[in-house]
């Protein structure tokens, strides 16, 4: 038996106030309970890594996988020039810009260039899906290193959805998908050994589907029926659990309050 708890289904997504709603401007952070906390682990210094040195080659990706983190995930669906279809979970991804409308993805050559950056360069165009809770185990099987010819499709238990721009199938059990062109493919070189060792995707949006049931009265997805999951370091992944807002600071609104500050040490 696993010695974790299960998983909870009953565990909501919920708004709550900001970390530190009276925080002011020009507030150290040791003004707080939080952050007298946060600071007590400098106690202990920090561990500084060289990257150009060979031997910690092998534990950079651990490493910086556990820290950059939560990671959005891309399920990317896409088809071989012969028919194959590919279905392969990335979590190098994210948004790029919105106009045009891109996201990126990256994909590791190492040991051998996989099947996705190979198809998504044929023309055929590909889908990019976000991964929800009630899907992940489905959608986690298609990361298994399966040979070319496999489609991964065929043991997730997902079902294909035509697209309307592209060749490749969307994933219907997503709440919300990209029907994508290449838009730049950018292949990453070691400036050491020279070997290719990732490529980075640049995915052009040509069509989004969204479920009508994760959109709120302004026509943006609503978190907590979304339930996205993230990818964490190692083989954990992780959910959206309380959420806060916190509204960007206006020069114009604010400009006399930072002043106050910057000349008397308090906010007024």
């Amino acid at each position: 038996m696993s010695p974790l708890p299960p998983f909870d289904h009953n565990v909501h997504t919920k708004f709550t106030e900001p970390p530190n709603p009276s925080w002011t401007f020009a507030q150290k952070i040791e003004n707080t309970e939080s952050g007298r906390k946060w600071l007590e682990g400098e106690e202990r210094g920090w561990k500084v890594i060289n990257t150009d040195e060979e031997d910690l080659t092998a534990r950079l990706y651990p490493l910086m996988i556990s820290a950059i983190v939560p990671r959005p995930i891309a399920f990317v669906s896409s088809v071989s020039t012969t028919g194959v279809e590919n279905l392969a979970p990335f979590s190098w991804f994210n948004m790029v810009t919105n106009n045009p409308p891109l996201v990126s993805f990256c994909c590791t050559n190492v040991p051998q260039v996989k099947d996705t950056p190979t198809n998504v360069r044929n023309g055929l165009g590909f889908t990019v899906n976000i991964i929800s809770e009630p899907f992940i185990e489905n959608a986690n099987v298609a990361s298994i290193n399966a040979p070319p010819e496999f489609d991964e499709w065929t043991i997730s238990g997902l079902t294909k959805a035509p697209s309307i721009h592209v060749k490749a199938p969307r994933v219907k059990e997503s709440a919300f998908s990209m029907e994508c062109e290449l838009f730049q493919a950018i292949d990453i070189t070691h400036p050491v050994s020279g070997q290719i060792t990732t490529t980075m995707i640049l995915a052009h949006v040509k069509y989004i589907h969204v479920r009508n049931d994760v959109l709120n009265e302004r026509g943006v997805v609503d978190i907590t029926k979304y339930k996205p999951i993230a990818r964490l370091g190692d083989i954990s992944y992780g959910r959206v659990g309380d959420v806060f807002r916190l509204a960007r600071p206006v020069w114009d609104r604010e400009k006399e309050r930072i002043e106050n500050v910057l000349e008397n040490g308090e906010d007024q």
